[in-house]
């Protein structure tokens, strides 16, 4: 069934028209996926490229996209309806579409990647225009012009031109004065021929080739996504911990905490993120290497509290592997990656009140948990000194350290008096 695509117009006669959108829904789970079936089809009917549109819903939805071109599979990630999809691309025919002048959907899109801009121009009322790129998927349409297509659809058929216009030539070549004069004639075509062959010719400079590589890097790195997103957790899991486990052994994993982030994000295993980096960066001297990759973790877990409960996982792991180093000094690591922003209260106080085998045996949780007790103690402590105290209490608090004794291995409070100033004597002589 085809629909107007301007929706907005009612005429039944209106004469631009396109496919009603066709979404199947495959999968289960984390994997679950729409396959827009005819979009290529619908995008026929709009004059773009299928690509736009379906990064248009990715864009709108906050999904990641797949195109698969050979098959003509273009895919949303999620579960969504196809009336969603059809409102959604109302949105994109008026964004991408339609002339801003006439409302006719005669437009191309005219792309400068050089200049970062978009230009449309309307060929039923001759209107020229610049898009607002604000939208992500302008992003996506300068690193990807529909230009490219085009282009090499002309260069073929000026090729195939120019051909004819040769073995024309040849044929007035040998024959009559007559034929020779059509020569003359036909001088400016041959012409036209010869700019023809420099639009025919590849760009050899390197700043062309290194354009080329990138495109096909860009290309390979888009098929890796989409291949990648559709393993199970667990294979997902493993490739984000052999990235990392690589950057260690090279010596890189220092200064790569963007990359590790972003690794884990197009993986979409953000959250676990802190679990990996717990086993792969920790060892009996934590409270140094805490100090040392504290921009790692932070990128995982300031504002996010499930990475918060992956890293408390992690931190037992670390525990059982180094049980007699770091089980006395539980309370004090604790404190230290309280103190380093990488734990919230609430994430403490839920972990404190459920001792849990997920990760390690029942019988080190609760050890660890005992151990953990004088932190909890304090925290709670210092949560409701914070939030009941008066202008004295404050004073109060201000006596009170909380200090980590060598031989006790615990936290200790401690309350520490304030020297009085001796008055000074007074010389009379002075005076």
């Amino acid at each position: 069934m085809s629909v107007n695509v301007n929706r907005s117009v009612s005429d039944q006669f209106y004469r631009y028209k396109m496919p009603r959108l066709i979404a199947k829904v495959e999968g289960k789970g984390n994997g679950i996926k729409t396959v827009i079936v005819n979009m290529v089809d619908v995008a026929k009917a709009l004059n773009r490229p299928p690509t736009y549109p379906t990064k248009f819903f990715g864009c709108e939805l906050g999904a990641q996209t797949q195109f698969d071109t050979k098959n003509d599979r273009y895919i949303v990630n999620g579960s969504h309806e196809a009336n969603k999809l059809q409102d959604m691309l109302d949105g994109f025919i008026r964004k991408f579409v339609l002339c801003a002048e006439c409302d006719n959907p005669e437009t191309d899109l005219n792309v400068n990647p050089k200049k970062q801009t978009i230009g449309t121009s309307c060929k039923a009322c001759g209107y020229r225009g610049m898009l607002d790129t604000r939208h992500k998927l302008c992003t996506f349409i300068l690193k990807n012009p529909p230009a490219e297509a085009s282009d090499s659809g002309s260069a073929t058929a000026k090729k195939e031109k120019e051909k004819k216009n040769r073995k024309k030539d040849k044929e007035n070549g040998s024959g009559s004065g007559e034929a020779g004069n059509q020569e003359n004639i036909d001088a400016p075509d041959a012409v036209d021929g010869d700019e023809d062959d420099d639009d025919w010719g590849e760009e050899t400079t390197k700043e062309a080739q290194r354009r080329r590589m990138e495109e096909i890097s860009d290309h390979a790195k888009n098929l890796t996504l989409s291949e990648d997103l559709e393993k199970p957790l667990e294979e997902r899991v493993n490739l984000f911990y052999n990235f990392v486990k690589q950057r260690k052994e090279n010596g890189t994993v220092d200064a790569a905490d963007k990359e590790i982030l972003a690794e884990a994000e197009r993986l979409d295993v953000k959250a676990m993120g802190p679990l990996i980096l717990s086993e792969l960066l920790f060892d009996d001297n934590i409270r140094e290497q805490l100090k040392k990759y504290k921009r790692h973790f932070l990128r995982f877990c300031h504002n996010n509290k499930k990475a918060q409960k992956y890293l408390l996982g992690g931190f037992e792991c670390v525990v059982k592997l180094h049980q007699v180093q770091l089980l006395p000094r539980v309370p004090i690591i604790l404190k230290d990656m309280y103190d380093a922003d990488l734990l919230e209260e609430d994430v403490i106080f839920a972990w404190a009140e459920k001792v849990s085998k997920k990760y390690v045996s029942k019988e080190l949780a609760k050890e660890i948990h005992a151990k953990a007790a004088p932190f909890i103690k304090w925290l709670k402590e210092a949560e409701e000194e914070s939030e009941g105290s008066d202008d004295g209490d404050e004073e109060d608090g201000e006596n009170v350290e909380v200090v980590y004794s060598s031989s006790a291995r615990e936290l200790e409070t401690v309350k520490v008096e304030k020297p009085e100033k001796d008055e000074e004597d007074i010389d009379i002589d002075a005076i």
